[in-house]
């Protein structure tokens, strides 16, 4: 059943709406050519209250419902995947652990400035050669007077370079596998803290991704996020979040992408009669509606969960595999309707398929998902 939304979820959607169409829009098909960042953007969203939407007023927040948040995020990806995969990062995996598993002191420190957009923060767990494996990770932080001594590389973290703090995996115990994993709050303006140049990317150009070299990286014993073993346990619940803003970001690249290609069909002439009389388009056209509409529901439906508390691990992933892979079914049928022009960069399906392919890979591959489905349902 589709929610019923409150007036202030209406508002902060057509808040959300009105700022992309008027003031995001405009240069995102130029930052996307030059792979610009969008800092003046991203540090209006801040003000708005977009950074940290579901941070309570108290940490320097918006304190709206999760539901809420996604519908915004769903808004900006209409227009720049770029945008809102650079406020997903902040609002699901940087703050939100942070939020969850924080001390007072720590959320004080670090909620205000990443919920007002004063600073970026992202989420560091991926490494070289261990992306879904967590118990693979190699980082090692190491016990040292006052903190800990961070050691490794990290992979693809988006707001690398832009950035400033970070929710860091790194092994404190190796013996205990999984349970030797520990999460740190990272200071990336700390000595020890490499970023490399951003990864040449095909899609979401003018996000930030980049791999991470820690060397002898200090964080202090204040800035250990749970307790020590909690690490994986951060991860989890993190990545729960993550996962249902990367859906709703494939929700909105995918309505998008049929948007654009309704008004094709309605304009573009050929054998004598616009192309949405065909037969093929309109069944094109009709699918593409379907696997939205079916993808919107998934997602609603586990943003209303995770508002609630309730455990949303199945709902999460379920919702990040079905509209992800259908979304980049629907902007690859976009630019099959377009035919040569949706193979133009004058156009925006081009920049819409490039953008979308990713989310079908990061938060968790698409195979990652079905695993946690499956193992889900068989417990």
């Amino acid at each position: 059943m589709f929610p019923a939304f409150t007036e202030d979820q209406l508002a902060i959607r057509d808040a959300a709406r009105d700022f992309a169409v008027n003031e995001i829009e405009p240069g995102a098909m130029a930052r996307d050519h030059a792979a610009e960042f969008p800092s003046d953007i991203i540090r209006q969203l801040g003000e708005m209250g977009f950074m940290g939407m579901t941070v309570p007023e108290a940490y320097g927040g918006a304190g709206v419902d999760y539901l809420s948040y996604i519908l915004a995020l769903e808004e900006i990806a209409k227009v720049d995947a770029s945008v809102a995969v650079t406020m997903s990062v902040n609002n699901s995996v940087a703050c939100a652990p942070i939020l969850v598993f924080g001390t007072e002191a720590q959320k004080q420190k670090y909620l205000k400035p990443l919920a007002s957009g004063e600073v970026l923060g992202g989420f560091m767990l991926t490494e070289p050669d261990a992306g879904s494996d967590a118990a693979a990770l190699k980082c090692r932080a190491t016990k040292v007077e006052g903190g800990w001594q961070l050691n490794g590389a990290k992979a693809w973290i988006t707001n690398g370079g832009v950035g400033r703090y970070f929710v860091t995996m790194a092994v404190t115990h190796p013996e205990l596998g999984k349970k030797g994993i520990s999460a740190f709050v990272l200071d990336a303006e700390r000595p020890g803290v490499h970023m490399a140049k951003p990864e040449e990317k095909m899609g979401l150009r003018s996000s930030k991704t980049v791999m991470v070299t820690l060397e002898d990286a200090f964080v202090a014993d204040d800035d250990l996020l749970g307790g020590p073993g909690d690490g994986l346990k951060v991860a989890l619940h993190g990545l729960d979040g993550g996962r249902i803003g990367i859906a709703a970001q494939a929700v909105g690249i995918a309505q998008r992408a049929l948007n654009e290609s309704i008004a094709y069909a309605r304009t573009r002439h050929s054998f004598g009669k616009p192309i949405g009389e065909h037969q093929a388009i309109q069944t094109y056209l009709a699918e593409m509606e379907a696997r939205v509409q079916a993808s919107r529901l998934l997602v609603y439906k586990a943003a209303i969960m995770r508002n609630e508390g309730q455990p949303c691990t199945l709902e999460a992933a379920t919702a990040k595999l079905f509209a992800t892979e259908s979304a980049v079914w629907v902007c690859d049928r976009a630019v099959q309707i377009f035919g040569g022009y949706g193979y133009s960069r004058e156009y925006v399906v081009e920049r819409l398929y490039r953008d979308v392919r990713v989310t079908t890979i990061y938060e968790g591959t698409s195979e990652i998902q079905r695993i946690v489905v499956a193992r889900s349902l068989l417990k």
